[in-house]
């Protein structure tokens, strides 16, 4: 119980420097949207969605019997891309800055883990940290609406594949919630993966 706790609540910072992390660089290319509407900040409660934030970890704790994985999201830090110095590339910056500070994160206790004599707890409690960053900045970069690697993915394509992402945008909602149910284990695998090559 206490480790599924320690979850929920590596889960939930993990999700607000990620969006703090989109937010920041959104700031630094010309556009304070983010700033005006105090979302620069570690207060839990100017991030949390009902359904990311809550709904859907529940949901996923009692399928998967508290065994995880477990994702979930926060409300979208608003921006302007309009305001933004860089117009041909600073959506795209924007959008890899979320799961790139999970990555940093990640790669932070990982290496902590590696090189550190840790005591067993703290060891446990690192690779949570070090598996759920890894595991939400893989999730964010599928490239499904309104996960941040559609953004990325729109930011590439040529125009000839408008109707491809009128398709992603229109049916977002339903690939998102297949992808959710029957996609996880191979982030899963993946984070596992990642986990593996920085700890060792």
């Amino acid at each position: 119980m206490l480790e599924t706790i320690f979850i929920l609540i590596i889960l939930l910072f993990s999700i607000i420097l990620h969006e703090i992390a989109h937010g920041s660089v959104a700031f630094y290319l010309g556009d304070p949207t983010a700033q005006e509407s105090d979302r620069l900040t570690l207060n839990p409660l100017n991030h949390l969605d009902p359904f990311g934030s809550f709904i859907l970890p529940a949901i996923l704790l009692l399928i998967t019997q508290g065994r995880g994985p477990i994702v979930g999201w926060a409300k979208p830090v608003p921006i302007n891309p309009y305001n933004f110095r860089d117009q041909k590339w600073g959506q795209l910056k924007v959008a890899i800055a979320g799961p790139g500070a999970n990555f940093l994160v990640a790669i932070f206790f990982g290496l902590l883990i590696r090189f550190l004599p840790l005591s067993f707890s703290l060891l446990r409690l690192f690779s949570i940290i070090v598996f759920y960053n890894f595991f939400w900045g893989l999730f964010n970069l599928v490239p499904i609406p309104p996960l941040d690697g559609s953004h990325i993915l729109f930011s590439l394509l040529p125009e000839r594949f408008f109707q491809f992402k009128i398709f992603l945008q229109q049916h977002a909602f339903w690939i998102l919630i297949f992808f959710i149910f029957f996609g996880l284990n191979l982030l899963a695998f993946l984070a596992n993966l990642l986990y593996s090559l920085v700890v060792g």
